[in-house]
């Protein structure tokens, strides 16, 4: 435990619905849901002002709409938030060597390691700076907490949500923490906080007076031992600049159950490619392949095979999730499938590429016939529109009317609002087929702007009761004036947008 508060932990204020508000001028102050919109999807991140009506992270999305019905529902655009999130890294890399990052919009910083903390004053003074910078690169808050130890900076920046600071002073450690529930510590989840009620022990205070004998008796050594230092207020545990990975996966939660066995395989052999994609963009290759089956009725099955050597090779990894699927029976429907690779490593196996040998012959040929041929027209532009999946939320930028986002979509249209992050009003709403051959798909703008950005947006007008479609409806507020579309015939019809 050091003497002074300079261990610093900082959480983005709801992170992704925060950059959402930023970026679009008509959901500032309105409530803001992030997540997956089909009737299995989940929600990453609620906006406080959704959270005022019961909407919460990890709650199904079909729960945070019945209790928001007139929220924005918008699928994540995670390339955009790991933008900002790289932003924020490099202010707090200025601050110290060590930067032990938690997730895109949370780390732990060691003030004292970088010379720029050594009291409580300056502590602080670096954490105000902190959050002015952040708000002057990014336009979003984020909340600081300032302590002796992670444990404690943790929930000193909980504490001080949203858009605060607070420190704790050494040695009112014991004091903060009595009052609060069991749920506060780290490891503390519903189960444990569960078994913890049924003994008597609802506050961290409780903890304490057990002692550790009576921890340990209940939760085991380990945990019961480690669970009595916290509730003491005691961590010694370092800020971590570089924390090892220790597996890469990814997995999909399918709106209807799948039941052809074939569609599965393709699924899982989808899966294993993304997986390895995200396994040679951290740098790692790995030993072992994960394969995750949840099905019809919700139980979870978890198979592994471990390989010669470590590999980043897609047809290996395909191989190896094909093999793990044989031995699983999906013939009562699948709902969820996932695939990872653990035992990760920095270099690759030669070996094992065997494996796969003619499977990639297969394809090298294939990649130079389709070199070698030539190209028709066709085929050298881009995807037909009307192919295209207008997904609420994302950018898109139109000949006439320029950049804008997806309100919704849906029979054949798709709706556009307007607008850019430094306009002053909300943008003017227009709704389109989905093949306008004006429309395209479009990279986010920057949320703050910089020297030579064109002018915000300051007329207001009317439109904001056009016509939205049905999938990922959003609310809408008072439009800007824009000049009129030349939309598509019906571009009036479909559902109509609901307002806050």
């Amino acid at each position: 435990m050091r003497a002074a508060p300079t261990i610093l932990h900082l959480d983005m204020d709801a992170f992704f619905a925060a950059a959402e508000q930023a970026s679009k001028p008509s959901l500032r102050g309105k409530p803001v849901i992030v997540g997956g919109l089909g009737p299995r999807g989940v929600v990453a991140t609620a906006s406080y002002e959704a959270r005022r009506f019961g909407a919460r992270s990890a709650m199904p999305m079909a729960q945070a709409r019945r209790l928001c019905p007139n929220g924005a529902y918008l699928v994540p655009r995670f390339g955009f938030y790991r933008s900002i999130s790289e932003q924020v890294m490099e202010l707090l890399g200025r601050l110290s060597p060590l930067v032990e990052p938690l997730s895109l919009d949370e780390a732990f910083v060691d003030l004292e390691a970088g010379g720029v903390a050594w009291d409580a004053q300056s502590a602080r003074e670096a954490g105000q700076r902190l959050r002015e910078d952040i708000r002057a690169v990014t336009g979003l808050t984020g909340s600081v907490g300032l302590a002796g130890s992670k444990m404690l900076a943790k929930i000193a920046s909980e504490e001080a949500k949203p858009d605060g600071l607070l420190l704790i002073e050494p040695g009112t450690e014991r004091a903060l923490l009595a009052p609060m529930p069991v749920r506060t510590l780290p490891g503390v989840g519903p189960a444990t906080g569960e078994h913890l009620r049924r003994a008597g022990m609802t506050t961290v205070a409780d903890l304490a007076e057990a002692g550790e004998d009576e921890l340990v008796r209940l939760l085991g050594k380990a945990h019961g031992a480690s669970l009595h230092r916290m509730a003491l207020g005691l961590d010694d545990r370092p800020v971590v600049a570089e924390r090892d990975t220790k597996s890469v996966s990814v997995e999909d939660t399918f709106d209807v159950d799948l039941h052809d066995r074939v569609r599965v395989m393709n699924e899982v052999g989808r899966l294993a490619d993304r997986c390895v994609q995200r396994l040679r963009a951290s740098g790692h290759s790995g030993r072992t392949i994960v394969l995750k089956v949840r099905r019809y009725d919700f139980s979870t099955l978890t198979r592994s095979e471990t390989l010669r050597g470590p590999t980043d090779d897609p047809a290996v990894v395909r191989e190896a999730a094909g093999r793990l699927l044989d031995s699983v029976d999906t013939t009562g429907g699948v709902r969820l499938l996932g695939v990872g690779v653990s035992g990760l490593a920095d270099f690759t196996q030669e070996d094992l590429f065997a494996q796969a040998a003619g499977e990639r012959e297969a394809v090298e040929e294939a990649a130079v016939e389709e070199e070698t041929a030539p190209a028709a027209p066709e085929q050298a532009e881009a995807a037909d529109p009307a192919e295209r999946r207008w997904v609420a939320g994302h950018d898109v930028r139109h000949r006439e009317f320029g950049p804008g986002w997806v309100q919704g979509s849906g029979v054949g249209r798709v709706t556009v609002r307007f607008e850019t992050p430094t306009a002053t009003v909300p943008g003017r709403v227009r709704t389109f087929r989905v093949d306008d051959p004006d429309l395209e798909p479009s990279e986010p703008l920057p949320l703050v702007a910089g020297p030579g950005d064109a002018e915000t947006e300051t007329e207001t007008g009317a439109g904001a009761g056009e016509a939205g479609g049905a999938e990922g409806q959003v609310s809408s507020s008072s439009p800007a004036s824009r000049p009129k579309s030349r939309s598509g015939p019906g571009s009036g019809s479909g559902a109509a947008m609901s307002r806050p």
